[in-house]
């Protein structure tokens, strides 16, 4: 049980970063390479560096869609060991007066390496207008 609520732990604070547009507190919730699978691609995000060149680019498109801040709506361990849990998640985009926009589904895999807990796969069933 100790390991599922870790993961959820880490979630919530890449979740607090990412609302906080807050590059170096979602790079210390991940663990690399990272994977994402979004919009039928792999993406591999092969160290911080990398995630630090995306970043205005991802603030920019937010933006433009009206985007304010996301809130996860559920959360669920589906297999967990004692180095890697897999989660599902429904989040949920919303605008400043808190309407909600767009909402998907993820699974989420945080692992442990060295000591350190982090997100290192993201795969999301993202809305039509293929945003995330």
């Amino acid at each position: 049980m100790a390991v599922q609520q870790t993961a959820r732990e880490v979630i919530e604070r890449w979740l607090a970063a990412f609302n906080a547009r807050d590059v170096e507190g979602e790079i210390s919730a991940f663990n690399f390479p990272h994977v994402r699978l979004a919009n039928g691609r792999f993406e591999t995000i092969a160290d911080p560096d990398v995630l630090r060149g995306r970043s205005e680019r991802s603030t920019a498109n937010l933006a433009a869609e009206g985007w304010h801040h996301t809130t996860l709506d559920a959360f669920e361990v589906v297999q967990s060991g004692p180095d890697k849990v897999h989660c599902t998640l429904t989040y949920t985009r919303r605008r400043a007066d808190g309407e909600a926009y767009d909402t998907f589904d993820s699974l989420w895999i945080v692992t442990e390496q060295a000591g350190h807990w982090g997100v290192q796969f993201r795969s999301s069933y993202l809305s039509a207008r293929g945003n995330g």
